[in-house]
């Protein structure tokens, strides 16, 4: 009697505990996409500033995309918004001293926001730029409406400027290609070595040298990433520059090169023990057959452990999609459109790791972060299914 209290007890226990684990994992899932949700609810102009124009302008509303072109000097006539054929005059409250005396303004700058006001009332043309605080109490000009992100501009966008005024520029194009870029030239780096080591441990190796390899090259994978990126950074930075005679070696290409040696051991692992689960009597009959040893690896082996090689093979990818400190140290941090492998590039987890700390909680800047957390969740997710399909098809 008391065994099976104690036996249910035990499960009871179990049963409690996974269910808490699988509550928190949903909440953290809960709270990712409820924080990063909120990029598509803010107002991309920047916090606390307001756009104004005349109250005699007859645009209402510009795009974020024409404002930025509008401070970058590319758009310069109201015509090309749908207003009046006149220059867009530029104004913010850096120059109301070029407008107005120190008098005006006030010693205490009390006068400023009647300045302001003034400035609004007597140029047509004016699009003005300045903080909220500012708006007069009797305010005569009209208040531009600044729309929101879309989910189509923020992932096809091509320019990541979380900190431009007075919109910001929040497309994570870049971000993405730089990420799949690195982690691609990773597992293409890794893959070939990674497969001929695990045949060459499962295959050929004396029993002796396989027990002394195996747990050296899986302890490569507890090695902290902070140590690889210093490696990098010190090696394989200068060697990608000198080798491939370019500026800079902080490239794609060598934030590959050691995310491949980073993903080394996973694969190794995984495909060496995929490798040798091959039942004996697979080699035998290939051996009785005439083939050669080679022949029944390439033939034989390979094929019947297929699976279990693509399962190493993904999750090193995951671990490489996912990799933010020797990324960081490695691939410059350029945040362009990557064309090739020795252009500086940005990746997903570096971004969050480099601006995190830099935003306020609650701003715009904050829930694109976290919307950047929901893109790369969403891309080992997609990564965890297929090795979960990889899996099931090799014990079937």
């Amino acid at each position: 009697m008391i065994k099976k209290i104690l036996n249910n007890f035990q499960v009871g226990v179990l049963a409690v505990s996974s269910f808490i684990t699988s509550i928190v994992v949903l909440l953290i899932i809960i709270f990712l996409f409820k924080e990063g949700s909120g990029v598509f609810s803010k107002s991309l102009l920047e916090d606390g500033y307001v756009l104004v124009v005349n109250s005699r302008n007859t645009v209402n509303s510009i795009a974020p995309k024409d404002i930025k072109n509008i401070f970058d000097q590319k758009i310069i006539s109201w015509k090309e918004l749908g207003g009046a054929d006149s220059a867009i005059q530029l104004f913010s409250i850096d120059d109301i001293s070029e407008y107005y005396s120190e008098e005006q303004i006030g010693s205490d700058l009390e006068y400023m926001d009647t300045c302001i006001n003034n400035y609004i009332v007597n140029h047509p043309s004016v699009l003005a730029y300045f903080p909220k605080k500012n708006i007069a109490k009797k305010f005569n000009g009209k208040e531009i409406k600044v729309g929101t992100m879309g989910l189509y501009e923020f992932v096809k966008g091509r320019e990541w400027l979380p900190t431009a005024r007075p919109v910001v520029q929040m497309g994570i194009l870049p971000l993405i290609l730089g990420t799949l870029m690195v982690s691609l030239g990773a597992i293409l780096l890794a893959l070939p070595f990674g497969l001929v080591t695990a045949i060459y441990m499962a295959e050929i190796a004396h029993p002796v040298w396989r027990r002394i390899m195996k747990p050296v090259i899986e302890l490569l994978a507890g090695i902290p990433s902070v140590v690889f990126g210093f490696f990098g950074l010190i090696v394989i930075v200068p060697m990608v520059q000198k080798v491939c005679h370019i500026d800079v070696g902080e490239t794609a290409l060598a934030g590959s090169i050691v995310l491949g040696i980073m993903a080394l051991p996973t694969i190794i692992s995984i495909a060496e023990d995929a490798i040798r689960n091959v039942p004996n009597n697979m080699r035998e009959a290939s051996l009785a057959l005439g083939a050669t040893q080679w022949q029944t690896i390439r033939s034989v082996v390979i094929p019947y452990a297929k699976s279990g090689i693509w399962a190493g093979i993904i999750l090193g990818v995951g671990r490489a999609v996912g990799e933010t400190m020797a990324v960081l140290m490695v691939t410059g941090n350029a945040s362009n459109m990557p064309t090739t492998f020795l252009q500086p590039v940005r990746t997903i987890p570096a971004t969050i790791a480099a601006e995190l700390g830099e935003t306020s909680a609650g701003g715009l800047h904050y829930s694109a972060l976290f919307a950047l957390g929901c893109v790369l969740f969403l891309m080992t997710m997609v990564l965890n299914v297929y090795v979960q399909v990889a899996l099931k098809k090799k014990s079937k």
